[in-house]
């Protein structure tokens, strides 16, 4: 089964709407190769670098993961049923987690 993409989340979009073209870039980029993978593919993928949140989960208890955009930029997601929702955006490794 291919990953869907959820990309509805309010602060996700403020923050990447706010981004500099190339970094909007950057996160589209991520978006279509993500969208091309089956969830096996996603959680072997090394280039993603997917790494789970200890310090937080959501409402529901599921976990949150921090993927790589770039080198300096990280989302954080979490999987809902067959769909990766994208919830926030961070320039600053570290505060992703």
């Amino acid at each position: 089964m291919s990953v869907r993409l959820d990309l509805n989340n309010q602060e996700f979009q403020a923050q990447w709407f706010r981004m500099e073209k190339e970094e909007r870039y950057a996160v589209l980029q991520t978006c279509v190769k993500i969208a091309g993978l089956s969830w096996d593919e996603l959680y072997r993928d090394r280039g993603l670098r997917r790494e789970m949140i200890q310090s937080r989960r959501s409402t529901g208890g599921s976990r949150f993961y921090s993927i790589r955009i770039t080198p300096k930029l990280r989302a954080v997601v979490q999987r809902r049923g067959e769909f990766l929702e994208f919830l926030t955006l961070h320039a600053d490794h570290d505060s992703a987690y």
